[in-house]
């Protein structure tokens, strides 16, 4: 399940329920929304809250909630009776430090419920599941981090996920966006660190592949519609990968090297060949002269030369670098937040190439 981040006190709901819309419409099932709340901002935030639920419910979207005994208590409720949330379009709580076990095992009956994924202790879980804890109810939630440096290790988090697996609970983690971003740091909202420099889709294509993720969430407060357009790529399992073209490219090539394309079922080790680009000079008398033979860096998009001879034409996208061939023009370069996907990019996958 993918889902967004919707954030309290600022926006008005009513100004960010086109994006609430998009979003959906785009395959977005699931909102988060955090009820750290400010003193001053109590009024607002009931007030803010009441109007997420209603739209969340109008769209039928998932709606869970950070929350903390504080937060509860300034909203007019507490621990025995959180459920009434329900009644707000609330779908379930994300609750952490200052909450007792046996609170957490009463609300497992009452509604669903989040715990803090990369802090639980398995053993404890375990204890918990005895002592009645309905396991149905329950997920497990990795934090974001907005400071940079102090986002979560790849294999750590793999290992930390598959032990909660085993428990039964349902793991979340989040990726970054990359348009409007939550101050005050602005330096990008992801559970693991490394995801700080990748584009969202890039981010959760890892996710998806590695991490045994059932769900995942943008962190930050909006993504862009050139991102939003790789996940709507993705539903129809094409990989969309946005590069740079080179000013000296010709341009009749660069048409050809963003059509949809397929790698090849022998997977190579340096590099993506596109199937359907060596028909492009192999019928006919089409020539491809030497232009911009300089060194391939990773990420760099290819087109084979007229010194190839019978392999002209054939289109490449690097895995690693590679030295400069003369038999070898560069188109172009992936950017820097999508050559991650490039990983992905296995034998018989369908991708395609967006100039921008």
């Amino acid at each position: 399940m993918l889902g967004i981040s919707i954030y309290l006190g600022n926006t008005p709901i009513e100004e960010q329920l086109p994006y609430i819309r998009k979003m959906k419409e785009s395959g977005f099932q699931s909102i988060f929304t955090s009820l750290h709340i400010p003193e001053d901002d109590q009024t607002v935030y009931k007030e803010q809250l009441q109007a997420l639920g209603k739209a969340a419910s109008e769209l039928d979207m998932e709606l869970m909630a950070d929350i903390s005994p504080n937060s509860l208590q300034a909203l007019g409720f507490h621990w025995e009776n959180a459920d009434q949330l329900l009644n707000w379009g609330l779908s379930g709580l994300r609750i952490d430090y200052g909450v007792d076990e046996q609170t957490m095992i009463d609300l497992s009956h009452k509604m669903r419920i989040a715990l803090n994924a990369s802090t639980i202790n398995v053993d404890s879980l375990n204890q918990m599941k005895a002592n009645g804890l309905q396991v149905e109810a329950v997920e497990a939630w990795h934090n974001y981090y907005p400071r940079p440096e102090t986002g979560l290790g790849l294999v750590d988090f793999i290992e930390k996920n598959m032990a909660l697996t085993a428990t039964g609970l349902t793991v979340m983690a989040f990726i970054p966006g990359d348009k409007q971003l939550r101050g005050p740091l602005f330096e990008k909202l992801p559970t693991l660190e490394r995801h700080r420099q990748f584009s969202p889709f890039a981010a959760f294509l890892q996710l998806e592949k590695l991490a045994g993720l059932d769900k995942v969430i943008v962190g930050d407060i909006e993504i862009s519609d050139a991102a939003l357009e790789q996940f709507r790529a993705y539903e129809q399992r094409e990989i969309l990968i946005r590069a740079v073209p080179d000013r000296s490219a010709d341009a009749e090539m660069l048409r050809k090297a963003a059509t949809a394309l397929t790698n090849r079922a022998d997977n190579a080790r340096d590099c993506v060949r596109a199937v359907e680009s060596r028909g492009y000079a192999s019928f006919g008398k089409v020539t491809i002269p030497a232009c911009n033979t300089i060194k391939r860096p990773a990420g760099s998009i290819t087109v084979d030369n007229e010194k190839y001879m019978r392999y002209q034409g054939e289109i490449q996208v690097t895995l690693h670098d590679l030295p400069a061939d003369e038999r070898v023009n560069v188109l172009g370069q992936v950017i820097a937040e999508d050559v991650p996907l490039l990983d992905w990019i296995k034998g018989n996958q369908q991708f395609r190439i967006k100039w921008v």
